[in-house]
């Protein structure tokens, strides 16, 4: 690839970041086109080369967003329990080493209260929004197996989605606070006595 393409993508990502962090501070509405070309260090000419309007540049952040939250569950583990664990490992080593990572979380949460976005957009977010939905029926597999805790599988996939929702959201707003250890989470939804009894 040529150093003029690089530079591109590079200008492309500081303005993505310059725009992110001042999307989570100040919000959508608050944020002009103005504060991220100074955020980012450029004319305002030269960001409305990489994107038409603030618009655009906020569509093309949740895009992202919705991106990396597409996760899928069809794997070929047997145990619905190591896939859970997997998800929360690497949902945690992302936002601990990505700090870009972190703060997309903080944004997909408050595009859900946008009523000014485009029908695609909401779509968008729809389908993000899936994850607890589409995390039930490995809940029941595991309750099954007598991996995961007995309960309202619904509720279970809740409270394990959005404990780390709200972690990643508060490391995006303190990027200086420890992670917390994923076995603290796994506790969600582990059947404890399962475990101890496959042990025996």
């Amino acid at each position: 690839m040529s150093i003029r393409h690089d530079q591109k993508e590079q200008r492309k990502s500081l303005i993505l970041q310059s725009a992110l962090d001042l999307f989570i501070r100040k919000g959508y509405g608050e944020t002009k086109i103005a504060d991220i070309a100074k955020a980012a260090d450029m004319s305002m000419g030269l960001l409305f080369h990489y994107f038409d309007s603030k618009e655009k540049l906020y569509e093309e952040l949740i895009r992202i967003g919705c991106e990396r939250l597409k996760m899928d569950f069809n794997f070929s583990s047997d145990s619905p329990l190591a896939i859970f664990k997997g998800a929360a490992e690497e949902m945690f080593n992302m936002i601990s080493i990505n700090p870009f990572a972190a703060k997309m979380f903080v944004l997909m949460e408050n595009a859900q209260h946008l009523e000014s976005l485009s029908e695609d957009l909401k779509e968008m977010l729809i389908e993000a929004d899936k994850l607890i939905k589409r995390s039930i029926p490995l809940i029941e597999k595991g309750q099954l197996l007598g991996e995961i805790k007995q309960g309202n599988a619904e509720a279970l996939a809740v409270a394990f989605w959005c404990s780390i929702q709200g972690i990643a959201q508060y490391i995006a707003l303190h990027p200086e606070k420890p992670c917390p250890n994923t076995m603290w989470i796994m506790s969600i939804v582990e059947n404890k006595e399962g475990a101890l009894r496959s042990e025996d």
